[in-house]
């Protein structure tokens, strides 16, 4: 059985792999031809390649900058990037199951063996590709890569049941998440004009323009995280020393990024009315699950504390430098706000009525 799952696992894996990597060997191959170097080698775009798909997967990297070797970390890395793992491992899981020949039974240590041997490239990409300069945590291919790809494979096939705490306490997170998607969207078309002079100011060029058009991308998942943020009270930084919160504002300058047009320019207490949707939300978790068990309640709003506790975490970190060393919100006070404002939304929910009854 162990041969069988292996044998239909590890092509699937190298295929994955292949299937993200060969693009990103091709992109970096280009960007170093154009640029140009007087010590580089043709290794140069292929550790690069490396770098992106390892990157892609979240797995940050110590930095060792220039010829004083000052010390630097890159952990503020794009969410948007996770779609392509995403879609490769499904992609691969897929064909795996395929090859199993319908025995269901396989299905779960197939994906255990894809996790595993995906992960496994992970940490050997994070160990073979480092130098001086680059060094990737390679411990975070098991902490954070397998996890991922065990969740991503429940998704296909036959799905693993994850019960309706895990579904309705997605959802709402999904929910904030969204609607902080619209309002970043609303900030975007505002200050369009800011986004243009933020782009002119890099001078792109062609290709350099639709790289920079897919970083912004690529980085819009953690702008909507640090929407979220803001509106829930939080807010977020942009630079070591800096908050941007409707409350708080202290930003001199910002790099010039076109998606850092969507900023604020001082304080804003009317943005404080984010925190009543966000209690909303609470009192429609409670609303959605009121036909069920309070333990599916229960579950939904644990879980609604898991996942925002996950986003508020991947969407900061540190970006190279120790100016840009806190980029993002602070994940443990996003997660203390949306789980008091959860909190306080589903008490008034399930307590309210009663109150009004009593009066």
């Amino acid at each position: 059985m162990v041969l069988r799952v292996l044998g239909a696992a590890f092509p699937q894996v190298l295929r994955s792999i292949a299937w993200l990597l060969l693009p990103t060997s091709f992109i970096a191959l280009i960007a170093w031809s154009t640029a140009g170097s007087a010590t580089g080698n043709t290794g140069d775009p292929l550790r690069a390649a490396l770098w992106i798909w390892i990157g892609s997967h979240q797995i940050p990297f110590d930095l060792n900058l220039g010829s004083s070797a000052v010390a630097g970390h890159l952990s503020y890395l794009p969410l948007g990037a996770l779609v392509f793992p995403i879609l490769a491992i499904r992609n691969g899981i897929s064909r795996t199951v395929d090859r199993l020949d319908g025995d269901t039974s396989l299905i779960a240590p197939a994906r255990v063996a894809f996790s595993f041997l995906y992960s496994t490239f992970a940490l050997l990409a994070s160990i073979f590709s480092k130098t001086d300069e680059v060094i990737p945590v390679w411990y975070f291919a098991f902490i954070y890569v397998f996890p991922f790809a065990l969740i991503t494979s429940a998704t296909v096939a036959r799905r693993t049941s994850l019960g309706q705490g895990f579904l309705f306490g997605s959802r709402i997170i999904a929910l904030l998440l969204g609607i902080s998607a619209i309002a970043l969207g609303i900030a975007l078309l505002i200050n369009v004009e800011m986004v243009k002079n933020l782009t002119l100011v890099l001078q792109p060029g062609i290709f350099g323009g639709f790289l920079l058009l897919l970083l912004n991308i690529l980085y819009l998942p953690n702008a909507i995280v640090s929407t979220l943020a803001y509106f829930s009270g939080v807010g977020f930084a942009v630079g070591s020393q800096t908050i941007v919160s409707p409350i708080s504002f202290d930003l001199d300058k910002i790099p010039a990024m076109p998606i850092l047009g969507a900023l604020p320019k001082n304080e804003s207490l009317i943005s404080l009315l984010g925190v009543c949707v966000v209690v909303f939300a609470g009192a429609l978790l409670v609303s959605w699950t009121v036909e069920l068990k309070q333990k599916v309640l229960v579950q939904s709003f644990i879980v609604a504390v898991l996942i925002s506790a996950f986003v508020g975490y991947s969407a900061s970190g540190a970006l190279i430098t120790e100016a840009m060393s806190a980029v993002g919100t602070s994940p443990w006070k996003f997660t203390a706000a949306i789980t008091l404002q959860l909190g306080l939304g589903a008490l008034l929910a399930i307590y309210g009525p009663r109150m009004f009854k009593r009066t």
